[in-house]
């Protein structure tokens, strides 16, 4: 087996009495460490399971079904504690499953050519390459040399994740050209009631190398909750026991001061051997995520309009995670991010391959966030209910408002992969879940609006009366 596939709890919980968020929440964070422990075992017993058929089923899998049956237990009482029910059907959601060499959720389409960025959305990538077998437990030599185990630390990437892109067919569309992540402004398919603006933040790259492998969004109050290293701009005050009173009393790396807005994504790494200061900490190398970390050469943060109305402000203490840190597994329905490289940006957009660049010519990510807001609330029990994608001609559903539209485009200099005999030497790859296998299609953004009033008042003004601010 090469991962291990589960029923993904949080976005099954779409509503959470506020009374058992904090609990719900700690038990959604452990069983990602369930996960996280299955797949290590599966990773180091490969010879194993390769001796005994039932190796797997017996030592693993049937163990983890117990594991998540007893959180999701836990769940339910959770809900019945505030009086109310929890959903039916969570027992289902317990069994998980291996999946084999060239079996995943995320489909294929043939090297990420699939249209480049619909509008921001982007939802129609993934691919079918398992990658990252530990080969009978065999750990990994240094260089990022891969050995047959994908990867540094043998849980990916693999070959098969890179493509160079002076090979891909261009497929970012006239439309999608004018619409796409950090690109809208006039001219971009717009109705008369359009908001044309823009309004950019520099909030610097990380220079300072503030990190932690938290996520207050999805896992508040616990430690390492996202399994792997997020690069964080902006607020500098951002933790798994972060709260809004510490959001708004932070300082900030924004330019704009009245701009403690968090801003933060899976660091990238290069596989070349290097024992970074995390190798030996959990969401660090214990958990396969190894290499030197970059720090993004530019990190670009604009806020854009609607090309079919006006916005409204963001609400105070909004959150918005874009992409699924777990599309390897969970499928392409919520993944919404792009590579590419300088001067191919306008013609090429992958999500399910890394790009490897020309010589003069660097690794780009880009973003769109969701654009629309249920006018309500700043967060929702599976973190994304609460905002929406606009249609393809860029509307809002009923009930749900413009809003300006984060984007950000992260550069990095990045030293060229080098593929040979199936293997790649030097990969790179951004961080995530170890049995997710570091593929691209994983690939999320983060973000926490701290805004003050004036400064929100500003960007609303920018983007809705055309100007570039």
């Amino acid at each position: 087996m090469a991962t291990i596939s589960c029923p993904d709890v949080g976005q099954k919980l779409t509503d959470v009495p506020g009374g058992a968020k904090a609990d719900v929440d700690k038990e959604l964070a452990n069983l990602d460490k369930q996960i996280t422990e299955a797949y290590a075992r599966l990773a180091a017993t490969r010879r194993a399971q390769q001796n005994d058929a039932n190796f797997a089923q017996n030592a693993i899998f049937g163990p983890l079904k117990e594991k998540r049956s007893a959180a999701l237990e836990r769940i339910r009482i959770d809900f019945k504690r505030v009086g109310a029910t929890a959903p039916d059907g969570l027992d289902a959601l317990a069994p998980c499953t291996g999946t084999p060499a060239g079996q995943t959720n995320a489909g294929g389409n043939g090297g990420g050519q699939n249209g480049g960025q619909n509008g921001g959305q982007g939802q129609n990538g993934g691919q079918g390459q398992n990658g990252g077998q530990a080969g009978g437990g065999q750990d990994q030599n240094g260089g990022g040399q891969q050995g047959g185990n994908g990867g540094q630390a043998g849980n990916g990437p693999v070959a098969a994740d890179f493509v160079d892109i002076t090979k891909v067919r261009p497929n970012v569309s006239k439309k999608a050209n004018t619409r796409k992540a950090g690109r809208f402004g006039k001219g971009r398919n717009s109705t008369k009631g359009a908001s044309t603006g823009t309004f950019s933040v520099n909030c610097g790259v990380n220079q300072n190398k503030n990190y932690n492998t938290d996520n207050v969004i999805v896992a508040p109050g616990v430690t390492n909750g996202a399994h792997h290293t997020h690069d964080y701009v902006g607020n500098q005050d951002v933790n798994a026991f972060s709260n809004n009173d510490t959001f708004a009393a932070a300082g900030t790396s924004c330019d704009k001061k009245g701009d403690k807005s968090s801003y933060y994504w899976p660091v990238m790494r290069v596989q070349d051997g290097t024992q970074e200061f995390d190798q030996n900490n959990d969401g660090g190398g214990k958990e396969g995520n190894v290499g030197k970390i970059l720090t993004a050469k530019q990190a670009e943060i604009k806020y854009v309009g609607s090309p079919t109305s006006k916005v409204v402000g963001m609400p105070k203490f909004l959150r918005i995670i874009t992409g699924d840190a777990k599309a390897f597994t969970n499928g392409t329905a919520n993944a919404n991010a792009h590579f590419s490289c300088t001067g191919f940006e306008d013609k090429v957009q992958l999500t399910d391959k890394y790009p490897i660049c020309p010589k003069g010519s660097d690794v780009v990510r880009s973003f769109a966030f969701q654009s629309c807001w249920d006018g309500q609330n700043t967060d929702s029990a599976n973190h994304r209910s609460h905002v929406a994608f606009a249609d393809a001609n860029g509307n809002c559903a009923g009930g749900f408002k413009a809003i300006p539209q984060l984007t950000m485009r992260l550069v990095y200099s990045v030293p060229t992969p080098v593929i040979a005999n199936g293997q790649v030497k030097n990969a790179y790859a951004v961080d995530g879940f170890p049995e997710q296998l570091h593929k691209p299609i994983n690939d999320h953004d983060d973000f926490i609006s701290v805004m003050d009033q004036n400064l929100m008042n500003q960007v609303v003004s920018c983007v809705n009366t055309g100007r570039k601010c």
